[in-house]
């Protein structure tokens, strides 16, 4: 693993300093379009990058028609995020004929792969900058390198140490996303991520909970701790254990609720459980992927996990915190899977009556083990396997939302709901969406509703005093 420098920190403070000054030319503020694919942790990315565009005197947009910068940070998790990015890329090709001048980028995941950064340059040749994960850091410099009039590419496969020297554009106010850690060393025999983002890689605790104190200091009321597998903190580096670390979070004063993900079902610990259960700060709400109910197939995954002892670790969260809301991710149609083997998967759906499952049939990335086996199912059995359990799961999620009917949650105000400007929305602790009416005051508070009705993915209700 590389190290980063105080020379490597220097170079981008000095590049973010020739950027502004090449902007402070202009008669207007330059104006940035960025688009962000995938998982918290990518939006995580887009928001530094977003606060180095910042500091290089940049001001955003809504969109890439009314930009002089436009970056896509794409996903390689899934086949479909992938077509969007090439699909707007391929819409750009007009627009930069016309504003020749137009800087566009593409960054993240899928830049980290080979074949995608080749059909980048044959097919997408009006890109002037391609980096991936591990270059995110020297952004500035390759946006000076780009404004000089020089292609850049740069996606080196070794993945560098963490750069704490790093300001954020944070997006999604009462509610702070911070990475405590980079990376994976699980290897899922269908997962990219470890290929792409590299070896697991801890923050320093003093510098998440220093980020933590800030974003409190600005009136950020709940924490999201994000990692690929949040589980397994400090294990690289002889850094705290990640209940440990959830403990000293919590005494940071103006932060009211802490939430995490991913977690792997192999690395829960009775340690973490406690403290889910005991710390106040910490919500009542899990993520925790089991990805099919097969022992067959999580064989085949890599998991290293059973069905049973998946089930061993609800039962405990559930004996530990009976109000827990638990949701989760599957795969459907993975390569060797059977309708028996998706069977198994939904009886474990109607065993555990998760709150929300993620849910997606099988995407093939190149450059993973599972993406070299034999499929048993026809893509119409996949489909029709896929319905059927997002069928049931719909049944599950809405009986456990109509038993909230009467109950009086406390909810953190988020803002206006996306279908209706005149309905407020938030979050209770086991994270499901609230509607209600109120005043626009109210966003960034945390106040009492009495639900009143439920809908399948949202509950609505009325404010209490």
């Amino acid at each position: 693993m590389r190290k980063v420098t105080p020379e490597d920190l220097i170079e981008k403070n000095n590049a973010i300093n020739s950027v502004l000054h090449i902007n402070s030319k202009r008669k207007e503020k330059p104006k940035a379009f960025v688009e962000t694919y995938g998982c918290a942790q990518n939006e995580n990315d887009s928001e530094m990058i977003k606060g180095m565009l910042e500091k290089m005197g940049y001001e955003f947009c809504n969109s890439y028609k009314d930009a002089d910068f436009v970056l896509y940070n794409t996903c390689a998790v899934r086949e479909n995020a992938e077509l969007r990015v090439f699909g707007n890329l391929g819409a750009l090709k007009g627009e930069k004929r016309e504003r020749p001048d137009l800087m566009i980028a593409v960054c993240g995941c899928m830049m980290q792969q080979a074949h995608i950064r080749d059909e980048i340059k044959k097919k997408y040749k009006h890109v002037d900058i391609v980096f991936g994960t591990h270059a995110l850091y020297k952004f500035p410099q390759l946006l000076e390198k780009a404004l000089e009039g020089e292609k850049v590419v740069d996606a080196p496969d070794e993945e560098t140490a963490i750069c704490e020297d790093m300001t954020y554009v944070r997006e999604g106010f009462p509610v702070a996303k911070i990475p405590i850690m980079y990376g994976c060393n699980n290897f899922c025999t269908y997962c990219i991520v470890p290929y792409v983002r590299g070896r697991e890689r801890s923050r320093n605790h003093e510098n998440i909970l220093e980020e933590v104190r800030q974003v409190a200091s600005e009136g950020y009321k709940e924490i999201m701790l994000l990692g690929t597998n949040v589980n397994s903190y400090g294990g690289d580096n002889g850094e705290m254990t990640f209940p440990k670390l959830l403990k000293e979070v919590a005494k940071v004063e103006g932060i009211e609720r802490i939430r995490f993900m991913t977690s792997h079902p192999k690395d829960l610990s009775d340690e973490l459980i406690d403290v889910i259960a005991t710390e106040k700060k910490v919500c009542n709400q899990l993520h925790l992927p089991v990805q099919s109910g097969s022992d067959r197939i999580l064989k085949l995954m890599n998991r290293k996990y059973t069905a049973e002892k998946y089930m061993e670790i609800v039962e405990k969260l559930r004996n530990k915190i009976p109000d827990i809301s638990l949701t989760t991710d599957i795969i459907a149609g993975f390569p060797g899977e059977t309708n028996e083997d998706f069977e198994e998967t939904l009886k474990l759906l109607e065993k555990v009556r998760y709150d929300t499952i993620f849910s997606f049939i099988y995407s093939k990335r190149k450059g993973t083990p599972a993406a070299e086996m034999e499929d048993c199912l026809t893509e119409e059995e996949k489909h029709k396997n896929f319905d059927k359990m997002i069928e049931l799961q719909n049944k599950i999620s809405r009986e456990i939302n109509e038993s909230y009917v009467g109950k009086t949650v406390e909810v953190l105000v988020e803002g206006e709901s996306k279908t209706n400007p005149d309905i407020l929305s938030g979050r209770c602790e086991q994270n499901k969406i609230v509607n209600f009416r109120g005043e626009k005051s109210l966003v960034g508070k945390i106040i009492k509703v009495k639900i009143t009705e439920a809908k399948t993915w949202s509950l609505f209700g009325e404010r209490t005093e």
